[in-house]
């Protein structure tokens, strides 16, 4: 069973809405319908999100077909203590969830706690999948995802690269992972 990690791609950034709450911007939507074609695409036989709009978007353009088992503890790390944050202060805020991994920054959900959390939901959803699985989510917890699957420390080094849309393939208990990879040059 192959696995499939992908982030959602652009959002539609509004302040004055809960964060989980944010869907996808026409850019997100527009790279998401140009790779629903995709043989890769084609293959999936189970996709899994988290339960925020955006991930279940992601999940919706890709495979309309599929309905995308939701699940809360695919959510990105916790940020709710501070709301959103403007674009220098969030990757200050960021650039420090992953320097201090077992200290909560203003109240965040701590590094380590998510990375615990996602790779036990990653695991559950896979239990006894055979298929090839889409897991949709977020980037800081799929770094720590795939952090914790190659046996990396936490570390924003290995953070997605920017836009979001990018996945990582992967098979539980084998230390053969890719790296990111934008969805538009997967094969």
């Amino acid at each position: 069973m192959q696995a499939l990690y992908l982030t959602h791609p652009q959002v539609d950034i509004d302040p004055s809405r809960p964060v989980p709450a944010w869907g996808l911007n026409a850019q997100g939507r527009a790279r998401l319908a140009a790779v629903a074609p995709r043989p890769w695409v084609a293959g999936i036989t189970k996709v899994f999100s988290s339960t925020e709009a955006k991930a279940l978007q992601t999940a919706a353009l890709l495979r309309p077909d599929l309905t995308a088992e939701a699940h809360a503890d695919l959510g990105e790390n916790d940020r709710s203590a501070t709301g959103y944050l403007p674009g220098p202060d969030f990757e200050a805020a960021a650039d420090a969830f992953f320097a201090h991994p077992d200290t909560s920054f203003r109240g965040w959900e701590t590094a380590r706690a998510a990375q615990t959390r996602i790779v036990a939901a990653v695991r559950r959803c896979l239990s006894g999948q055979t298929g090839a699985v889409l897991l949709v989510g977020h980037g800081a917890v799929g770094t720590l995802l795939r952090q914790a699957l190659t046996g990396g420390a936490i570390s924003r080094r290995g953070d997605q690269p920017a836009g979001g849309g990018n996945l990582f393939a992967f098979r539980l208990d084998d230390p053969v992972i890719t790296g990111w990879t934008a969805m538009e040059a997967w094969q």
